[in-house]
């Protein structure tokens, strides 16, 4: 699945951007961000030692507070810092509807060289209450850390229009016996203020 999100990614990457811009976008002004996504994600058997398939539709609610002003003006990654708090719901659309929620806060750095199109990439985690019925999880406060990359595209100049890959990882952090772990791939869509 990575292998083909990645040239998908890169693919919209060259075509939405004028390469050569070094115009000033919302991201390299704003102070906050805030915003939604949906999309959906899948743990596979094998991957790491994940021994349940579980599918989920994701919703995130978020807010993100920019920490620095632009580094690196004029280069490749001129950006900016950003830390995002979000408060994530997973529905586990093959397991009855039992779901999974918690909060996350993730670091981001925005790329901000370009005219319209915003590139990121993230990391970070946090606490997740897992409810979805395996013995095999050990316990149902989990632990989740996650890193990715996304492309935002403004369509005007406080909102952009986001898709974004993230490998997502649960378990409980080894604070209860059994502690088989969800690795999943998700893909997500949404939408961001920024102010």
């Amino acid at each position: 699945m990575l292998k083909t999100i990645l040239p998908l990614f890169f693919t919209l990457f060259i075509l939405l951007s004028p390469l050569n811009s070094l115009a000033d976008n919302a991201a390299s002004t704003a102070s906050r961000e805030f915003g939604f996504l949906t999309g959906y994600g899948s743990s596979f058997v094998g991957f790491g030692t994940t021994r349940h398939r579980v599918q989920t539709w994701d919703a995130i609610l978020r807010a993100g507070f920019f920490l620095s002003d632009e580094v690196g003006k004029g280069s490749w990654y001129q950006g900016r810092h950003e830390v995002m708090l979000e408060l994530p719901y997973h529905l586990a659309i093959n397991y009855g509807g039992r779901s999974m929620v918690g909060g996350y806060m993730l670091g981001h750095w925005r790329f901000t060289s370009l005219d319209k199109v915003v590139p990121y990439v993230l990391a970070g985690g946090g606490p997740l209450f897992v409810d979805l019925g395996l013995p095999t999880m050990g316990t149902k406060l989990c632990f989740s850390y996650q890193g990715g990359a996304g492309l935002q595209y403004l369509v005007n100049k406080n909102t952009a229009l986001s898709f974004e890959y993230r490998y997502h990882h649960i378990s409980n952090a080894g604070t209860a016996s059994p502690n088989e772990p969800i690795n999943s791939n998700k893909i997500l869509l949404g939408i961001s203020f920024y102010r």
